[in-house]
């Protein structure tokens, strides 16, 4: 989450809703990807009486997780099944739209691509820090001491 202090735009009427560009400064998402995100059916805006989108509260985290689902190799498809699932555990039809075997089977392979994933780069990590103490041997002895 951003360190930066959040400040609503101060013609925002509405209450706790927030308009596109303050969704942005709290995401850190460009304005750009948010408006692709609501195309894809991934965030849904509300619209106010001049007509500018208005999110509520709720957005900033399902933002931050389509972000991250996305930066993990998901694809907008498949993080709208899980976000429907996820965001109506209790409304079966709503869950059908997102709960199918194609989506069960798609989650079980991202799992797996995770941890191969997971593994090659702790392998880097190993192959880094050996490649540092070697240079750091190198420096010391070649740098004359203080």
């Amino acid at each position: 989450m951003p360190d930066r202090v959040w400040q609503k735009s101060t013609d925002n009427a509405e209450g706790d809703d927030m308009r596109i560009g303050d969704l942005a400064r709290r995401t850190e998402v460009p304005t750009r990807l948010l408006r692709y995100y609501e195309k894809q059916g991934l965030l849904h805006a509300s619209r106010d009486t001049n007509g500018y989108r208005v999110y509520a509260e709720p957005a900033v985290k399902r933002v931050l997780t389509i972000r991250e689902l996305l930066e993990s190799g998901f694809t907008t498809e498949l993080i709208r099944a899980i976000l429907v699932c996820k965001e109506n555990p209790h409304t079966p039809d709503e869950q059908q739209a997102g709960a199918t075997p194609e989506t069960v089977e798609a989650l079980r392979r991202q799992v797996i691509n995770i941890e191969r994933r997971i593994d090659s780069l702790t392998r880097t990590r190993e192959a880094v820090r050996g490649y540092l103490e070697m240079v750091e041997a190198v420096v010391d002895a070649v740098q004359p001491p203080v």
